[in-house]
């Protein structure tokens, strides 16, 4: 049986995509117009099959090739070849390293202290604005989850962390600018060359690290480079590893946290018993220990619930290396399957009401009920997300500590757009109003003054 999909374009389907607003609404299109499995031009592939049937994508939960040409963005990055498209016997050994690493509680809980001081860094500065014009949550949120992978990636040893973020910031922009097109502030070759100096600096920044790692310096350590060190991994691919591992998880923490933001902003009922919860678990504590987020299950399911709605990576993509049977259909071999992430989370087979914001989706009874893959915020199989377990923990920590200070309002007038930038990023930024919040017993919370907490 034919797989259904739109008549192919001269283009090679760039239009199509571009009409609709960039991929992610091109594929809410598609399957709604076609049903849970499409055919479709995508610029880069010659065949692509998009799956948003939780069930039919467990017959493609094994594959483990990535497709080179969409990533081939990224190779600037890498030195040691793209990491993102390695082949499976090269790229199995690294990702058990990797989960060993990102997936530990104990790794979690040696760097809480610091993720928990930058985040009261952020909180403080947002008391001191309070009053004082709307903040922009995707631009300050980005921010300190670059900082705090910096922290994570790098550990003690670096000397200049914000010389360390901006340099990143250049890298990213220079990349990404290519991928979407963005015009460059000067000539390209200008742009080309900030991205340059700014690369070399991180590598050498991570070169110090290993220096003191092996030198045993008395400094806090970066779980990472030890790992990749004690491996006996060559320092290209060390240098590699840590930019991937800044990369991925760059934008896409404080992405996450700040729908959830903009969701609760919209219902204050959720929001109130988000606080409750807070107030409850952490009495007049202005920050969570690592062990009372177990505690805090409601904040989990909000933010689960908010990754439903806008998953900070709305897709990803694969490779066969053989013909695939799907459902009625067979993928031929070389094609590129593509998860659509949003449409897999919008599917109203599985998801009543989807538009509807519903934290209680995510009760371990509704969720026994549901199919495996029906939510994927962290993508699937051999090529899912290795940090998605350490980006839950900075998540839940934010979340915690900004709500438990603050009451988010909406910015009268300011719309909202979800825009595909290798994130799903809101077009305009999230406008919000911040003020101090009243807690649950009638008091007013300790946002007016400086973060106390044991740490």
């Amino acid at each position: 049986m034919d797989i259904p999909g739109p008549e192919p374009r001269e283009d090679g389907g760039a239009g199509a995509v571009a009409a609709a607003g960039g991929l992610h609404h091109y594929q809410l299109r598609l399957h709604a117009e076609y049903g849970p499995v499409v055919r479709f031009q995508l610029p880069g592939a010659e065949t692509a099959v998009s799956v948003a049937d939780p069930v039919l994508l467990e017959a493609t939960a094994h594959l483990n090739r990535r497709p080179e040409g969409l990533f081939a963005f990224l190779e600037p990055l890498f030195e040691a070849g793209n990491l993102q498209v390695l082949p499976a016997e090269e790229h199995a050994p690294l990702r058990r390293l990797l989960l060993e690493v990102l997936a530990g509680r104990p790794s979690h809980e040696r760097h809480f202290a610091r993720f928990t001081a930058l985040a009261g860094e952020l909180a403080d500065a947002w008391a001191e604005r309070a009053g004082h014009g709307p903040v922009a949550l995707q631009k300050d949120l980005t921010a300190l989850s670059l900082r705090m992978i910096c922290a994570y990636a790098l550990g003690g040893a670096a000397a200049d962390p914000d010389r360390v973020t901006a340099a990143f910031e250049d890298v990213l922009t220079d990349s990404l600018g290519r991928l979407y097109g963005v015009p460059a502030s000067g000539t390209e070759q200008e742009r080309a060359q900030r991205a340059g100096e700014a690369l070399a600096s991180l590598r050498e920044v991570v070169d110090q690290v290993v220096a003191a790692h092996r030198a045993g310096a008395r400094t806090e350590r970066s779980d990472l480079i030890g790992a990749l060190v004690d491996a006996g991994e060559r320092p290209a691919r060390i240098r590699d590893t840590v930019m991937m591992t800044m990369l991925a998880a760059h934008h896409t923490t404080g992405v996450a946290v700040s729908w959830t933001l903009y969701l609760l902003a919209r219902h204050p009922d959720v929001a109130a018993r988000v606080g409750a919860e807070l107030d409850q678990v952490l009495g007049d504590r202005t920050a969570p220990d690592h062990a009372d987020l177990r505690r805090l299950p409601y904040l989990e399911m909000v933010l689960k619930e908010a990754m439903r709605l806008y998953p900070p990576g709305p897709y990803g993509a694969r490779e066969t290396t053989e013909p695939l049977p799907l459902g009625p259909y067979v993928v031929p071999a070389g094609a590129t399957v593509f998860y659509p992430i949003w449409a897999v989370h919008r599917n109203p087979d599985h998801w009543p009401e989807p538009e509807r914001f519903r934290p209680e989706r995510f009760t371990p009874e509704e969720t026994a009920e549901r199919p495996r893959l029906a939510h994927i915020p962290f993508g699937i199989g051999p090529r899912s997300c290795e940090g998605a377990a350490l980006a839950m923990v900075e998540a839940e920590l934010v979340l915690a500590v900004l709500l438990k200070r603050f009451r988010f309002r909406p910015v009268p007038g300011h719309e909202v757009v979800p825009v595909e930038r290798f994130v799903l990023w809101a077009a305009h930024d999230i406008l919000m109003t911040v003020s101090p919040r009243v807690t649950s017993a009638g008091g007013q919370s300790a946002a007016g003054g400086k973060m106390r907490s044991r740490w």
